[in-house]
C-alpha cells in the first residue's frame, strides 16, 4: 500500500497583539507565526477499505474531534474519495499548550490527502479547507515565518527570522484559547514591536498581549516568567494562548541550565530553533 511519513512541526508566536474584538465573537490579531524543530510524526497508509481509521500515541481526545480526523472525513466526503486511509499519530507536541500542534497535525493532513489521492489541491483549495476548522490552520499551509491578521487566518509572508537556543517549558496544564482571549484587555494603541522584530530579530521585541490576562488566571505562569527572567533569559513570553513559556536565551548554556531545573521539578521542557519553510 503506499503511504507517506511526514513531520508536523509546531509553532511559537514571536509577537502576538489582539487588535479589536469582531461582531462575530472572534478578535482581530496580528502575530508573527514561526514553525520551530519540534513535531509530531504522522504516517498515512492508503487503504481499500472505505474508511478513515485514526491510531494515536496518547489518549488526548476522541477520534472524531480530533482535527486530523474531521479533515480527513470533510476532504474525502467533498472530492468522493472512494479510498480509505490509516493514520497514526505519534504525538510529541503538548495538548493545548499554545504551540500548535492540532493546526499543524490538521494542515499536514489536508496537504498529505491532496498528495495521496491525486485530488492536486490548489493553495488556495487548502486554505479554504483550512479556515473551516481553525484561524492557525492556514499558517501551517504556508509554514516558515509569516505574518498573520484577520483571527490569524491572513497569511503574509515576511522575511525568515533565525533565533536560536529558545527554551520550552510547560506547567503540565491546558489554557483554552477561549478563557485567553476573554481575559485580555484591549489596548488603544497597537503595539509596534512586530516591525523591529521582523528587521532586527531582536527578541527583546517579541510580546505578547494575552499574557497579562493568563497570568491572573494562573499565577503559576507568572511564577515561571519571573523565574526565567531573573536567571539570564533575554526575554520571556507566552506561546499563543499558553500554558508553554517561551525563553529566548543568550547562548546554549542557559538553555540547558533552564531544562536542568524544570526537568528536575517534572515539567516538560524542550530546547529548540525556529525553521525555515520547505514550501
Amino acid at each position: 500500500m503506499i503511504s507517506q511519513k511526514i513531520k508536523s512541526p509546531a509553532k511559537i508566536n514571536l509577537f502576538l497583539d489582539i487588535l479589536k474584538k469582531r461582531a462575530d465573537g472572534y478578535h482581530d490579531i496580528r502575530s508573527l507565526f514561526s514553525e520551530i524543530e519540534l513535531s509530531d510524526t504522522i504516517n498515512f497508509t492508503l487503504t481499500e477499505k472505505d474508511k478513515i481509521q485514526l491510531l494515536t500515541s496518547k489518549d488526548f481526545v476522541s477520534v472524531e474531534e480530533n482535527l486530523i480526523y474531521k479533515v480527513a472525513i470533510f476532504i474525502k466526503k467533498k472530492y468522493k474519495v472512494s479510498t480509505g486511509v490509516r493514520i497514526e499519530l505519534e504525538k510529541n507536541i503538548p495538548i493545548a499548550a499554545g504551540l500548535g500542534g492540532g493546526s499543524s497535525n490538521a494542515a499536514y493532513t489536508i496537504m498529505v490527502l491532496s498528495d495521496l489521492w491525486n485530488l492536486n489541491l490548489s493553495k488556495e483549495e487548502m486554505h479554504d479547507i483550512a479556515e473551516q476548522f481553525g484561524s492557525d490552520i492556514n499558517f501551517f499551509i504556508e509554514g516558515g515565518c509569516k505574518l498573520g491578521e484577520g483571527r490569524g487566518e491572513k497569511i503574509s509572508p515576511i522575511p525568515y527570522i533565525f533565533i536560536d537556543n529558545i527554551f520550552l517549558v510547560n506547567p503540565g496544564f491546558g489554557v483554552s484559547s477561549q478563557e485567553a482571549y476573554n481575559a485580555v484587555k484591549l489596548s488603544s494603541f497597537p503595539n509596534s514591536n512586530w516591525e523591529e522584530l521582523i528587521k532586527t530579530a531582536d527578541t527583546s521585541y517579541c510580546y505578547n498581549a494575552l499574557e497579562k490576562g493568563v497570568c491572573k488566571l494562573y499565577p503559576e505562569i507568572e511564577e515561571i516568567i519571573n523565574y526565567l527572567k531573573a536567571n539570564g533569559a533575554i526575554n520571556t513570553i507566552l506561546s499563543g494562548s499558553g500554558a508553554t513559556i517561551i525563553a529566548f536565551c543568550p547562548d546554549a548554556k542557559t538553555a540547558k541550565k533552564f531544562s536542568t531545573f524544570y526537568t528536575k521539578k517534572n515539567y516538560w521542557n524542550y530546547i529548540t530553533k525556529t525553521k525555515r519553510s520547505t514550501r
